[in-house]
């Protein structure tokens, strides 16, 4: 088994007002960052070009040439890591939601666990919009169905550690949502394969002047559809998943 050698990925699209902040907490901690520019305005482009320059040997920049979402942004991610020999990747949102002070503990587990999937279970305070919470229960719920399972507690938080290897091979032969559905389909889908998934309450706020990029009406039908693939596919799955609960698979 190769070293653990893992690199923090933050996919950004027009988040500068944030991003500088977000890359100067993560370089506290002993990591270096990969940020994935998602086709971002000439004025993100810029601070992402300067972030990069400042911090050549820790900050690397990976350019995409127009948007693809989410996914298609950590998708462009895995393989740049992949190719430059990484084992983990961690995920942390631009938007500076997430605390990186847990990073340490993150990247402590995933070296001890390091087949497993470490997820965030978000702790948030009273910052959490209401919708986004029931939106977001809503999921969970479908999560827990198409897999039979609770193992994943949340399957929407932006703060994860990715072990490379299943997660590419998964990649290569399926095809996953590039969006903002590409959360909850890359974890139901790795337990499916026996990833192990690993849950750790982290604190989530939302910041008054965050920049949400969630298209209420395409985002949620993309994600009303991925919930359906889901679900047909666990159905085909059934009889192995059953297994697997008492023993047998």
């Amino acid at each position: 088994m190769p070293a653990f050698d893992p690199i923090v990925l933050v996919p950004v699209y027009n988040h500068e007002h944030a991003i500088g902040d977000v890359v100067a907490a993560l370089l506290a901690h002993p990591v270096n960052c990969l940020l994935v520019d998602d086709g971002s305005k000439a004025s993100c482009a810029q601070v992402l070009d300067d972030l990069a320059a400042r911090h050549a040997g820790r900050v690397r920049l990976l350019r995409l040439p127009h948007n693809q979402g989410k996914g298609g942004a950590m998708m462009a991610g895995f393989a740049d890591a992949a190719l430059h020999g990484h084992t983990h990747v961690l995920q942390i949102d631009a938007d500076g939601q997430h605390d990186t002070d847990c990073v340490p503990q993150f990247l402590a587990l995933a070296r001890d666990n390091p087949a497993a999937m470490i997820c965030g279970a978000p702790r948030y305070d009273n910052t959490v919009p209401l919708g986004r919470l029931l939106g977001r229960y809503l999921t969970h719920v479908w999560v827990w169905i198409n897999t039979l399972s609770l193992e994943i507690r949340d399957s929407m938080c932006g703060l994860r550690v990715y072990p490379l290897a299943p997660v590419t091979e998964l990649l290569a032969e399926e095809r996953l949502g590039r969006r903002m559905d590409f959360d909850t389909e890359v974890l139901v889908r790795l337990n499916w394969r026996g990833v192990p998934i690993i849950s750790v309450p982290t604190p989530v706020t939302y910041p008054a002047d965050g920049v949400s990029h969630f298209r209420l009406l395409e985002d949620n039908v993309l994600i009303s559809r991925m919930h359906a693939r889901l679900f047909f596919g666990m159905l085909r799955r059934l009889p192995r998943l059953l297994g697997r609960k008492v023993g047998l698979a």
